[in-house]
């Protein structure tokens, strides 16, 4: 299969799920490849739209619907999330237009928002309006510069390795998305451990306070 090919078959499935669980940059490679003429510029940004909508909403249902939960009582203690519902509460229709354009908040605002007062269908609706910017914007930036930057990078390489780059990374934002969720799931099982290891040496005190020989 060519790279055309493959980009035809697959491109837009990566853009949504880049956008769901990357970011920025799967949906700028998105508008470069539409550059090309690889993908439809509608298409590549409709993928983005819909990615980045079913993530955050999918977030915010989490929060909401488990917001009772050891985990999310977890993401509840980091400073981000305090952060989160402090802005939320002062500028609550104006944090929910602009946390996926704000670095560091994006994954975990939506849960916070899912545990607040906030309605769901608000939600719903200013999620769908603030998405709706974002993917057009960064597909835009994609497909606008995109003359610049095939004009820099393809003095040093022909054609089709600038498209086999494009695809590059588009594959390691996925895979550093992948890896961020398999650490911070790994971190969360070792604090669990531990926390489980300090109850049973707790345990282990006699009544008088001291640790059996």
């Amino acid at each position: 299969m060519s790279i055309e090919s493959f980009i035809a078959q697959y491109g837009l499935a990566a853009i949504f799920l880049g956008a769901a669980f990357e970011g920025e940059t799967s949906v700028v490679t998105g508008g470069l490849l539409a550059h090309q003429h690889m993908l439809p510029l509608a298409g590549s940004a409709a993928a983005a739209v819909a990615g980045s909508f079913f993530a955050d909403q999918l977030f915010f249902f989490a929060g909401r619907r488990y917001r009772d939960t050891k985990l999310v009582r977890r993401i509840a203690e980091k400073p981000t999330f305090a952060k989160a519902l402090d802005t939320l509460d002062r500028h609550p229709t104006l944090f929910i237009l602009s946390f996926r354009f704000l670095y560091g908040l994006r994954t975990i605002s939506p849960i916070a928002v899912g545990t607040s007062h906030v309605p769901a269908r608000t939600f719903v609706v200013l999620n769908a309006i603030s998405a709706l910017v974002w993917g057009v914007l960064f597909t835009g930036i994609g497909y606008v510069f995109g003359d610049g930057l095939i004009a820099l990078v393809g003095r040093i390489m022909p054609r089709q390795k600038l498209l086999g780059v494009a695809i590059l990374i588009a594959v390691m934002a996925l895979v550093t998305a992948c890896v961020r969720f398999w650490r911070g799931r790994h971190a969360r099982k070792t604090a669990s451990g531990q926390a489980r290891a300090n109850a049973a040496a707790s345990s282990t005190v006699d009544r008088s306070g001291r640790t059996p020989v």
